[in-house]
């Protein structure tokens, strides 16, 4: 079931995401194969050392990358994650942004690549991500 947001929800590029919205996702830019979005810290998401949980920059990554790969077509198209890697760097300990690329987009796969900064630009974390493209029916 495809849930497109509605006037009174976060659009996430032309889709409603629960989940995303529990996180505190704040979809920034999504046009010309990048994405962007930010990630406030905030109590719920931290880990025992007050960090930025690795899950949550983890998901952070896999929607912003999955965003970029369907940037040419916000609500015509859906992603499932094939394959994701991730390096963490540095811990996340101020609000987050995170910028994607599509580096390569075939008939039903895309290759995506992106990173995670802190506002002192720091680089938290890297991924590249391979995602199966699906098609909308509507």
């Amino acid at each position: 079931m495809i849930m497109l947001a509605s006037a009174d929800q976060v659009s996430y590029f032309g889709y409603n995401i629960p989940y995303l919205e529990h996180l505190g996702v704040q979809p920034i830019e999504c046009q010309d194969d990048v994405a962007v979005s930010r990630l406030p810290i905030g109590p719920h998401l931290v880990n025992s050392r007050g960090q930025v949980h690795g899950g949550a920059l983890m998901s952070v990554l896999d929607f912003t990358l999955s965003a970029a790969g369907r940037s040419h077509d916000w609500v015509g198209v859906t992603m499932a994650t094939i394959d994701m890697s991730t390096s963490f760097m540095a811990p996340g300990t101020t609000d987050l942004t995170i910028t994607a690329k599509c580096i390569r987009r075939g008939s039903s796969v895309c290759f995506c690549e992106g990173e995670i900064r802190g506002t002192n630009d720091e680089l938290v974390a890297k991924a590249m991500a391979s995602f199966k493209m699906i098609k909308v029916n509507r």
